[in-house]
């Protein structure tokens, strides 16, 4: 439990560095920051319980989306504000040190092996904010679409 504590903690101390060195502004700084121990804390859960990197790390992006699209619309202000700085926690830094590492030593076998994780923890990366942006893309799509045939609607009325 102690060890999860100082991860999460660490996850919000690596958003936070993130969203100062791209000058976030100071009054979301601690709501972006937050979203990236919300997402380890997602993977966390994940590989508790299921043991699957790709599954763990593609829920705690699409966590990691949608806790920066709702954020965005609760405070008027582009998703990707908030995204970044979360998403930075889950980025496999660790696992492409070692995969180079890996193949600086001439361990083939190493190398593979960690350089198939590194892809598919990317890979769900990608998909889990893919899945949540394509969501309310068709959302606003829709809602767009509403909005214009009220307007046709109400100007026929005139």
């Amino acid at each position: 439990m102690e060890k999860m504590v100082i991860q999460l903690v660490m996850s919000f101390g690596g958003a936070l560095g993130f969203a100062l060195l791209f000058h976030l502004n100071s009054r979301h700084l601690l709501t972006a920051s937050i979203g990236g121990s919300f997402g380890w804390a997602v993977y966390l859960f994940s590989m508790n319980r299921s043991q699957n990197l790709f599954l763990s790390s593609l829920l705690a992006s699409a966590s990691t989306a949608l806790y920066a699209e709702l954020l965005a619309r609760r405070e008027k202000a582009p998703a990707t504000l908030f995204f970044i700085p979360g998403i930075v926690p889950l980025i496999p830094g660790g696992m492409l040190f070692y995969t180079m590492s890996a193949v600086v030593q001439g361990n083939v076998e190493e190398a593979r092996r960690c350089s198939s994780l590194t892809v598919q923890y990317a890979l769900s990366i990608a998909a889990g904010m893919s899945l949540v942006w394509a969501f309310f893309s068709m959302r606003r799509s829709l809602l767009r679409q509403q909005a214009l045939h009220r307007d046709v609607r109400r100007n026929r009325k005139s």
